[in-house]
């Protein structure tokens, strides 16, 4: 690996990229730690403590919420955008027919209104979020200094919040356009590695008596193994695959004969990524953080904080749930079994043992049922293990299993384009 490493930093293309990568999410990151102008951070951790919703925020952020910077939306306002975005252009004929039959031009309208919609929502979620807060604080510790309680102080806050998030979109964009791998996800992946960090780092202190705790060696202990089993369960997972044989005829053109070979279709077991989860606990945080901001004194406020912490059971299912739904949608999205039976068809080829046409099509859609469920099952199992580990041992896991697969996954596919950028080059890679 390090053999490989020295001959990518030796090919002058993939050394530019990398450094543009490496210093785009710097930047990021130095940017995450600017404070955000009229709010007293202290007061905000205080009062998210009683609100989980926040917590799924804080996760996706890096801890730029918590600490209440320029980037405290961070980039989840993007996520949710893509979210409306996408049911959008299955519920509205006009936008799934540019979606579909303008090619690459109807894509770029879309993600030009997707980024429209990130600011507007952006600014929305971030006066929502100060003023729901600022409402459920108290005397001196008030969220919002002096001068910014009004009208005006909370746009103020809005816009400047958006426009983090539009500078991170902006990056995400500029790393997937000229850095290695995908730039929405290595913003994510940064702020998820620095939480990670920290929780471990947090824990180990409390063991040895710097910091103040109740965390035991046995509990720490269990900790490092738990994170230790994830990330080796999530990349065997992540890199398995369902391989479908396909044998293509002999023809006869002219004096040559062509075809005859045998080859397979790979198809990932988590075709469908980290999406799903991404998704569930941004709709979650989302729906949340907009029943903090409608009334964080009302009824309904105190039953969802009862009734839906991180560690209830209501919870559970229905993140469970969405991601269960959340995964077939996107499986059946990015994996359409009457277009590939017709392509296999086209170019002269036959699954062994299967007819072609209604028997092909049916073969694979109940190829991709049986992965997408098991995809599901494995996604909601993630999504409980910190919560059981709780009930069980009392372990406080400082991060989500989730954001494990997160971040390991986000690795594992930018190796892989790193891969690609050395089999281009004749260079042996990672993998």
């Amino acid at each position: 690996m390090f053999d490989t490493l020295r001959n990518a930093w030796k090919v002058q293309d993939i050394r530019k990229k990398l450094i543009y990568t490496f210093f785009m999410l710097m930047v990021y990151r130095l940017v995450s730690v600017i404070p955000a102008p009229g709010i007293n951070a202290a007061a905000v951790q205080e009062v998210a403590k009683n609100y989980d919703a926040l917590n799924l925020v804080n996760m996706m952020t890096g801890n730029a919420f918590q600490q209440m910077t320029i980037m405290a939306m961070g980039i989840t306002p993007y996520i949710n955008a893509s979210i409306i975005m996408q049911l959008l252009t299955i519920a509205i004929p006009a936008l799934e027919r540019m979606a579909k039959e303008e090619g690459e031009e109807g894509k770029e309208k879309i993600n030009k209104i997707t980024r429209y919609a990130t600011v507007v929502l952006a600014a929305l979620q971030a006066i929502g979020i100060i003023s729901g807060l600022n409402a459920a604080s108290f005397g001196t510790s008030r969220v919002l200094m002096e001068g910014y309680n009004n009208f005006l102080g909370k746009l103020s806050i809005g816009f400047v919040m958006a426009g983090g998030t539009a500078l991170a979109m902006w990056i995400g964009e500029r790393v997937t356009a000229k850095g290695i791998g995908n730039g929405i996800s290595l913003i994510i992946f940064a702020g998820i590695i620095s939480n990670l960090f920290n929780g471990i780092l947090t824990a180990f202190l409390d063991v040895i008596g710097v910091v103040p705790g109740n965390t035991t060696v046995v509990q720490f202990l269990i900790l490092i193994l738990f994170t230790l089993g994830i990330v080796f369960v999530v990349t065997f997972i992540d890199m398995g695959e369902r391989r479908i044989p396909i044998q293509y005829a002999k023809r006869v053109v002219g004096r040559k004969m062509y075809g005859g070979q045998s080859t397979h279709i790979p198809i990932k077991v988590m075709s469908v990524g980290v999406l799903p989860l991404i998704f569930a606990y941004s709709f979650t945080a989302f729906l949340g953080t907009l029943i903090t901001i409608i009334g964080p004194n009302s009824g309904i406020n105190a039953w969802w904080q009862q009734n839906m912490s991180q560690t209830s059971w209501l919870n559970l299912l229905i993140t469970g749930l969405l991601i269960v739904a959340f995964t077939y949608f996107y499986s059946s999205i990015s994996f359409n079994p009457v277009d590939i039976a017709k392509n296999i068809n086209q170019q002269g080829g036959t699954i062994p043992g299967i007819r072609s046409g209604r028997n092909t099509v049916e073969f694979l859609a109940r190829t991709t049922n049986r992965l997408t469920l098991f995809a599901a099952i494995f996604l909601a199992f993630l999504a409980t293990v910190p919560s059981v580990l709780y009930v069980w041992q009392s372990v406080q896991v400082p991060f989500a299993a989730s954001s494990i697969l997160i971040a390991v996954s986000v690795a594992i596919e930018t190796v892989r384009q790193l891969e690609a950028q050395m089999v281009m080059r004749n260079y042996k890679g990672f993998l």
